[in-house]
């Protein structure tokens, strides 16, 4: 089923983007009175017919509706960005198609790479959205420090900290509780600074272990994603 995004459907905005418009009507060839599906992101997808197959913003009518039920759970995963733009991209690709919804980035004390393309991350959110039928579109917000990030998580999430620690070994599967909001802070390519792990448990984060084995940033943000997603199956 190929999905078309337009945030705005419910505010009145009937029609796509360029973009979206010309992969519509140019690629796939979409003309007048066919019917097509259009995300808002938010979790309803709405079937629609082309009233105007214009490739630069294409008028749709709606049909009908549907709405994805509550989940139950929210996942959030504050995470550092990647020295490697495409390992970042990757991980917010996957993360999407698992079910994620809330992608924070911050820069934190040992971060290697100290900016990042919040437009081109969008786009491919966008995709991955679309090509997974999820139908909901994370949040994605980017922090200037890791005290920024720490400061916005709101007070009534379960609070994880993914930091490798032989002497406390508690796993994040054991320690998350079934049907809550979660946030799981996870590291840059050089760990955690010591304040920031402090600033972390003063703040009521508990430290947790993803597994046994040293992993990339990339593929522990997505690791504790799962998890989270496999305990509340």
């Amino acid at each position: 089923m190929e999905v078309f995004y337009q945030p705005d459907i419910l505010n009145g905005v009937h029609h796509l983007s360029a973009d979206e418009s010309k992969h519509c009507i140019k690629v796939l060839r979409h003309g007048k009175g066919d019917r097509i599906y259009v995300a808002d992101g938010r979790g309803t997808l709405f079937e629609v017919r082309i009233e105007d197959p214009n490739p630069k913003a294409c008028v749709f009518s709606i049909i009908s509706h549907s709405r994805r039920p509550d989940k139950g759970f929210a996942v959030s995963i504050a995470i550092a960005p990647t020295k490697n733009n495409e390992r970042t991209e990757w991980f917010v690709e996957k993360a999407i198609e698992l079910g994620i919804d809330e992608i924070n980035f911050y820069f934190g004390r040992h971060s290697e790479r100290k900016k990042m393309n919040m437009e081109r991350l969008h786009k491919k959110a966008v995709a991955a959205m679309k090509q997974s039928e999820q139908f909901i579109l994370p949040a994605m917000k980017l922090y200037d420090s890791f005290a920024d990030c720490l400061a916005a998580t709101p007070a009534d999430r379960q609070r994880f900290i993914a930091h490798v620690d032989p002497s406390h070994p508690y796993h994040l599967m054991d320690m998350a509780e079934k049907g809550g909001a979660y946030t799981v802070f996870i590291g840059p390519e050089g760990d955690f600074a010591e304040d920031e792990l402090v600033a972390a448990f003063e703040a009521g984060f508990t430290k947790v272990s993803l597994g046994p084995n040293r992993l990339r940033t990339e593929t522990a943000g997505l690791v504790a994603c799962h998890i989270l997603n496999l305990i509340n199956r």
